[in-house]
């Protein structure tokens, strides 16, 4: 029979109703078979999926399932079904009694299990019991309950653990998933389920029924396994299925239904089997928290996270305590509370002699084991979950309990709240809705960035009112899965007291009043009121106070939490006069007087009797005279008033213990069956006696002279550290007594606490009161004097030794950031001497002061030498940024239509190459590759951290790093590592030039040249290109350290984008390339200063700058080829040269004429080939000579903007200016020479201007001319200006954006000395000609005029230079996150016009790729990653369309970025598993943009891993 999914699931659901009920029964009655074939199936994912399929529309109508139900025993058929496949994979339980063990459990390692075949059938269960007409026939039918019962004792005990002594276990088995599901999906589910109907008072017979056959159930477990009252050492389950069952189900009785409690409960001998097994989970916990199942491995601790985890919590743990509550009301106190010591394996450590034997326990784990008794203690009598509390009570503390460990998103707190399981139940209980009872709770923190860059998720914090009156550590510890969140939530409450200034110290967890208990469980308050517990508050003050070992301050603080507990419920107000001697008579046995906590405090103990080894230094002392007469007497003899004692603690009490509950035991069993009393079984006490090898114990007697109250004055003291501290309030203010409740009494640490108490315990009775008084006035003797002891030391300075540990670290920290950070001030600003100093410099020429770098391997400092050189280290990386640049003002949008696409050809990438291209058409290779720059796609950018180390250090650091087998995130083949004191990702060092700050400053002091002997300077300087400093033409470490620089440079961007010329290696690239990676690093920095210069200040961004480093490699390998004098274009921007074009061959192509050239690139080219270092006045003026070529340029690109007549008139007003004084300066003069000159060729012939002057204004004034012109220059002066900080220092100024021209050309020198005002300014009166201004202009546009009698179509093309580039950004993102998904998620591949599994889309140019698709794949490259290389040159930034997310390729690295998509709570969605709207966070997209416009992924994002290209 197989299912034809959905066909079948078609027909059903459009069927009439008379044959959906004939396919019903159908169905039903192959039911058994289909489970038959179910189990036997190998696919059983698949199958299940459809079965249920058709059961879920079958069984979710009730009209359906309520008739199949009456007419085919669907019940029945389902639990006979369920119980015959379990069935299959019965073993022995080994619980307990191993041998005649009758119980038979599942075996958690069938298939069955392991891959949860069963689940069809049980959601099938599940699913009808949501009916409530079924359920009520399933609860009302005695031997359906019967048979389920039966079903659940199958899993009761399953999974059992032993622990391991002696080797580790070989094989970690993981069966435990399978039980807890099993547990979970098979038994809690139908449990929750059934429990949904039984919230009335009518349903009460149900309640009796299953709480009836539940016990039943349990009673034939405890035969089956052989049970009478010890529990078999070493062994635990964390499964007890049936426990759970009749846990709930009471609590749902005393809730919801009015039942008395005590009808439903069975006989005191019952009650004590059943709190045995719960009782051992709790210690087991304990156990293996204090890493005693250490060698069973990792898996035990997974089951006891997994046991308090949020989605099984309530399920298990949350039942097993209120189990445990429970009897805990009903058994005898003394009873119960010396079970939990014997639990917990710490009875012998309750003695008050200083040294003991603990029989069943290392002493190692002593101390966690006594801390998680008192722990479980404060919680069984804390919790309210099931006693009392309100849905919404409830709801609220789970929820304050998570926020108060750590801030939660949304998504996660939905996650950890416990629900109930039935999935028909809705997700939360209690009438207040999640949201409300969130906002009443918690403040929202919206999503920020941390300046690490890593993205924050919008969180819920605890309002501040929650940490002051309800952070309730009992919550905390009982919901923490790890135990750091118990810590964590600590720490969290810490500082909130700092910051609120309400406690300054360090705090113990608050005390926190509880909700009242209900009526039925007021029995578990006696308790705290009972001797046995008083005895072991007693010991253990009395242990803190001696300073014994293995106590902390963890535990004193769940003592003092007892107390306080204790006194919060103390029975009536006793009547002080009943305090005779009478009383004393009456109670003859004991320690304490009664078993009321307010009176015992105060009674004094004065002898105590102990066990010691003979060891120990009790048995030193004499006794006292007054105890002589009754030294022998038993543990029970009567004794005398005021000394009346019982023998105590020590081993002896060990055993009172002990032998006091075995007697109880025997009291209850003998009044519950005559026989019964041979069952007792006398072996298991035999573990108590102290095994032979052990030293022999003696009985010792001690004096203590101590009441509980004065031990707590004592301990005042002692944790304040001076005598007489404790003060009674009373004293001053009789107020406190009458209105006790002061609140700021709440946060405090162990002082405050122990005040807290004993003004309680005064107000609660006047003979407390002058008790305490009168312990007040006695001068305390001194405590013991401190030697501090290891243990205390261990303990109550553990904290403090935290506290310095933390603040040395701060301090630690703080020094180390400060060092790094004046390092990288000095190691960086050598390069720009303060200018006071550099004058004194320069008057006193005498010493020199030479560069001192620090290496940062060796720690040594001193200069870069040509033998030992130092270099920087750096990171290049090849970069597109540049070429995103585009001149519309309006950003890109992402596509998100097929109408909307984009196209690359206005980038600044583009008409780049479009350029070159056109002039490589026109005019002569090796003169093209000088007019313009390259490096806007795949150009080469170099970034530092600053840090600096000798290049022979680096070598043996890669060495190592070589040798290193650690994983690292990075390639040390390709050269990279990471800095060795930032840890900053790097891929090449950069040699620092050996040079000494005298020269710099001398290089700035100004001349009196004329311009004219500057340019003849500049000229042969020019001319001694070949011959070199002597030192670098012969080989040295340094030249040697430069090639091989210059080297990982080229190799760092690829071919393609160093190969522009016609004939390929032509040295004329290398020339180009090498200038261009200077204009790159330029132009890049400019980005970073948002375009302008305006700002001013050192290099951006307090990033280190290393241009000055580069500019010297750079400048050495481009004076390797000389430029022919005859071509060098110095020459024809500062003489008059003759006409050459007559000797010109005509096959030749002509030089490109210096107006199409780009004087940025002219400006590198003169300068990287002058000797380094070069002086200031050459600097400016190379700088003057190239700024009337550009105003020229602009003159002449203007002249094409405006139409013919404004051209004319244009020309004539100007001619009349020309023979004027200052004509070389009037830029009317200038531009009415061009356009004459311009007007002799073919330039204006065309009727193209026309639709030019469309896009200008129509009619130009004088001041939008010169805004023009001064905008097409700026470019320049700001390269210029950055290039001048750079080489000789100083600060750039800083200015308003209208005066950014004038600033900058004060700062170059280009203003003459006599410019004044700024208002009268024109951009000519920076012009500073050589030669006489109209002749050069002359010379300049005859080469046009020429250019343009043979092609003058493209002499405009190649002249109208549009220098204005908005800065580069990514793609604007559509609003919702929905717009890209619908369009993206279904287009089909280019290539192979399927829809790809993976889809991406680029955030830089908008070209959708398929992530990992193998139809792209080019030669092993998968599309992803040729995408990176051809547009970003190697990164690549691609928005995962089916996973929100954002992925980041770095050459042969990637990296998960986050997502910039969040929804209404601030979190990430990532692969849309929550299906929430996603909204762009616009913050987090602009750091993504930040990052990639500032080259910045590899240093904030850590998590990187090579891609292999398969992306």
């Amino acid at each position: 029979m197989t299912f034809g999914g959905r066909t079948l699931c078609l027909i059903i659901s459009t069927a009439p109703e008379v044959s959906q009920i004939a396919f019903t029964k159908t169905f039903v009655q192959h039911y058994a078979f289909i489970m038959k074939t179910l189990k036997k199936s190998h696919e059983s994912d698949t199958m299940s999926n459809r079965i249920v399929h058709i059961s879920v529309q079958l069984f979710s109508n009730e009209e359906l399932a309520r008739q199949v139900t009456e007419e085919c025993q669907l019940l029945d058929i389902m639990v006979t079904v369920l119980l015959y496949m379990m069935e299959s994979c019965l073993i022995k339980s080994e619980l307990q009694d191993e041998e005649n063990s009758l119980h038979v459990v599942v075996n958690c390692g069938e298939a069955l299990l392991k891959n949860n075949t069963y689940w069809p059938l049980v959601s099938d269960f599940i699913n009808i019991l949501s009916h409530q007409s079924v359920a009520k026939k399933f609860l009302e039918d005695h031997s359906l309950l019967v048979t389920w019962m039966n079903f659940v004792s199958f899993f009761q005990g399953m999974n059992l653990n032993k622990r391991e002594l002696n080797e580790h276990v070989e094989f970690e088995s993981q069966t435990y998933y399978a039980a807890f599901a099993a547990e979970l999906e098979a038994c809690a589910q139908p449990m929750w389920g059934l429990l949904s109907h039984c919230k009335v008072r009518e349903t009460q017979e149900y309640t009796r029924n299953v709480v009836r056959y539940c016990l039943e159930a349990l009673q034939d477990w405890f035969d089956a396994i052989n049970f009478v009252d010890e529990p078999a050492p070493n062994q635990v389950t964390f499964h007890l299925p049936l426990h759970r069952y009749y846990a709930m189900f009471l609590s749902k009785a005393v809730k919801c239904q009015e039942l008395d409690l005590d009808s439903i409960l069975p006989d005191q001998e019952m009650l004590m089997k059943l709190m045995i097994h719960p009782l051992q989970i709790q210690a087991s916990l304990s156990e293996i928290h204090s890493n005693m199942w250490v060698r069973n491995g990792l898996q035990i601790k997974g089951q006891a996270m997994t046991y308090v985890q949020s989605h099984f919590c309530n399920s298990m743990i949350d039942p097993d305590i209120y189990l445990l509550q429970v009897c805990a009301s009903r058994l005898d106190p003394d009873y119960f509370i010396s079970s939990v010591f014997e639990r917990f394996k710490v009875v012998d450590l309750l003695t008050m002699a200083s040294q003991h034997q603990n029989t069943v326990l290392d002493s190692e784990h002593e101390r966690s084991m006594l801390e998680g008794a008192l722990t479980f203690l404060v919680i069984l009598l804390s919790l309210r979950l099931h006693l009392g509390m309100t849905d919404d009570e409830i709801l609220r503390a789970e929820m304050v309990a998570q926020l108060c460990m750590n801030d939660r998103t949304h998504s996660s707190l939905l996650d950890l709240i416990p629900e109930n399981p039935n999935p028909k139940s809705g997700i939360v209980p209690g009438s207040l809705s999640f949201e409300s009872m969130l906002s009443a709770v918690a403040d929202f923190k919206a999503p920020v960035f941390e300046p690490g860059g890593s993205m924050q998720q919008g969180m819920y914090t605890p309002k501040a009112d929650i940490w002051d009156k309800e952070f309730d550590p009992v919550m905390v510890i009982l919901r923490t899965v790890y135990r750091r969140d118990v810590q964590s939530a600590m720490d969290r409450y810490t500082a909130f007291l700092k910051q609120s200034g309400t406690f300054p110290g360090n705090p113990w967890p608050p005390y926190k009043k509880r909700t009242p208990l209900h009526p039925s469980y007021k029995g578990l308050m006696k308790l705290l009121h009972c001797k046995t517990l008083h005895i072991v508050l007693f010991t253990l003050l009395y242990k803190i106070l001696m300073d014994h070992q293995n106590l902390s301050e963890h535990v004193l603080c769940m003592v003092l939490y007892l107390i306080e507990l204790g006194l919060e419920d103390s029975p009536e107000q006793e009547s002080d006069e009943e305090d005779s001697v009478g009383e004393h008579e009456r109670c003859h046995d004991s320690w304490f007087p009664g078993s009321n906590l307010v009176s015992n405090m105060r009674h004094f103990i004065n002898y105590v009797r102990v066990r010691v080894p003979e060891t120990a230094p009790e048995v030193k002392r004499e006794p006292p005279a007054s105890t002589s007469s009754d030294g022998v007497a038993s543990s029970q003899s009567p004794r005398r008033s005021k000394s009346l004692q019982r023998e105590n603690s020590g081993t002896a009490q060990v055993f009172s213990l002990v032998a006091e509950r075995r007697k109880k035991f025997q009291e209850i069993i003998n009044r519950n069956s005559s026989e019964a009393s041979q069952v007792v079984r006398p072996k298991t006490s035999m573990k108590w006696s102290a095994p032979g090898a052990t030293p022999q114990l003696t009985t010792a007697i001690l004096e203590i002279k101590e009441s509980i109250l004065s031990l707590l004055i004592k301990l005042h003291h002692k944790l304040s550290g001076k005598q007489n501290s404790y003060y009674p309030p009373w004293f001053d203010d009789m107020e406190v007594l009458i209105q006790p409740e002061i609140p700021k009494y709440s946060h405090g640490d162990g002082m405050t606490a122990v005040e807290r108490i004993l003004l309680k315990a005064a107000v609660q009775s006047r003979l407390n009161k002058r008790v305490i008084e009168e312990i007040c006035r006695k001068v305390t003797p001194p405590v013991p004097p401190k030697k501090i002891s290891p243990a205390e030391k261990k303990t109550l300075d553990k904290e403090e030794r935290r506290q310095k540990a933390r603040e040395r670290q701060q301090k630690l920290l703080a020094e180390f950031a400060s060092k790094q950070k004046s390092f990288m001030e000095t190691a960086m600003d050598v390069e720009s001497p303060d200018a006071d100093i550099a004058m004194e410099i320069a008057t006193s020429e005498q010493h020199v002061s030479e560069a001192v770098y620090d290496c940062v391997i060796c720690g040594q400092s001193g200069p870069s030498t040509e033998d030992r050189p130092t270099g920087l280290v750096v990171l290049l990386q090849a970069s597109s940024v540049l070429g995103q640049c585009r001149n519309s003002t309006e950003p890109k949008k992402l596509p998100t239509s097929e109408e909307e696409q984009i196209y690359p050809s206005d980038t600044c990438a583009a008409v780049h190459d479009v350029r070159l291209t056109t002039l490589q058409r026109y005019f002569k290779d090796s003169s093209c590759l000088q007019a313009v720059s390259i490096g806007w796609e795949g150009g080469v950018y170099v970034q530092t951290c600053g840090h600096t180390l000798h290049i022979d250090c680096h070598k043996s650091y890669m060495e190592s790093l070589r040798n290193d087998q650690v994983l690292q995130g990075f390639s040390v083949d390709k050269g990279e590592f990471t800095c060795p004191l930032c840890r900053q990702f790097a891929n090449s060092v950069l040699p620092c030039y050996p040079g000494n700050n005298v020269e710099r400053s001398l290089l700035q002091c100004h001349s009196n040249k004329s311009i004219q002997d500057l340019i003849k300077e500049v000229e042969e300087l020019q001319e001694q290109l070949g011959t070199f400093p002597v030192s670098i033409s012969s080989e040295t470490n340094l030249s040697k350290e430069m090639e091989s620089v210059m080297k990982d440079i080229k190799s760092t961007t690829q071919k393609k984008y160093t190969d522009y010329s016609k004939t390929p290696g032509s040295p004329d690239n290398d020339f180009l390339f090498m200038y261009s990676v200077a204009r790159t690093n330029l132009e890049l920095e400019l980005v970073h200063r948002e375009g302008n210069l305006c700002l001013g200040g050192a290099s951006t961004a307090g990033k280190r700058s290393c241009l000055n480093q580069l500019f010297h490699v750079l400048a050495m390998h481009m004076r390797l080829y000389s430029i022919d004098s005859a071509y060098n274009p110095w020459r024809k921007l500062t003489q008059i040269m003759q006409d050459r074009n007559s000797q010109m061959n005509s096959e030749e192509l002509p030089e490109v004429p210096v107006l199409y050239r780009d004087v940025s690139s002219l400006l590198l080219i003169q300068i990287l080939t002058m000797p380094q270092p070069l002086r200031k006045e050459h600097f400016t003026c190379i700088v003057k000579v190239l700024f009337t070529l550009l105003y020229t340029q602009a003159l002449a690109a203007f002249s094409l903007k405006c139409s013919a007549e404004d051209r004319v008139a244009w020309k004539n007003s100007g001619a009349l200016k020309k023979n004027t004084s200052n004509g070389e300066k009037s830029w009317e003069a200038l531009l009415s020479h061009v356009i004459s000159e311009l007007s002799k060729g073919k330039m204006f012939e065309e009727g193209e201007t026309e639709e030019l002057a469309m896009v200008y204004p129509s009619v130009w004034s004088p001041d939008s001319i010169e805004c023009y012109l001064q905008q097409f220059c700026l470019p320049f002066l700001r390269i210029t200006c950055l290039l001048q900080h750079h080489l000789f220092g100083g600060d750039l100024p800083s200015c308003q954006e209208d005066e950014e021209f004038t600033v900058l050309g004060n700062c170059l020198g280009l203003l003459p000395s006599s410019f004044q005002s700024p208002h009268q300014f024109t951009s000519a009166s920076c012009l500073d000609w050589p030669v006489p201004a109209f002749n050069m202009i002359s010379q300049w546009c005859l080469e046009l005029a020429s250019f343009a009698d043979r092609h003058a179509e493209q002499v405009k093309v190649l002249l109208i230079q549009e220098p204005k580039w908005d800065l580069p950004c990514l793609l604007q993102l559509p609003e919702n996150y929905n717009t890209i998904f619908q369009y993206y998620h279904r287009k089909t591949c280019t290539v192979c016009t399927k829809v790809p599994k993976d889809p991406a889309v680029c955030l830089v140019c908008g070209t959708f790729v398929c992530l990992k698709g193998l139809c792209c794949k080019q030669q092993s490259y998968c599309e992803c990653v040729l995408h990176s290389q051809n547009c970003g040159a190697g990164t690549g930034i691609f928005l995962l369309i089916n996973a929100s997310v954002i992925i980041i390729i770095r050459g042969h690295r990637f990296c998960l970025w986050g997502s910039v998509y969040l929804d209404a709570h601030g979190e990430e969605d990532r692969d849309l598993r929550r299906g929430k709207p996603l909204y762009i966070c616009k913050e987090r997209y602009k750091v993504l943009e930040q990052q990639w416009v500032s080259h910045t992924f590899d240093h904030i994002n850590k998590r990187w891993g090579p891609h292999y290209n398969g992306l």
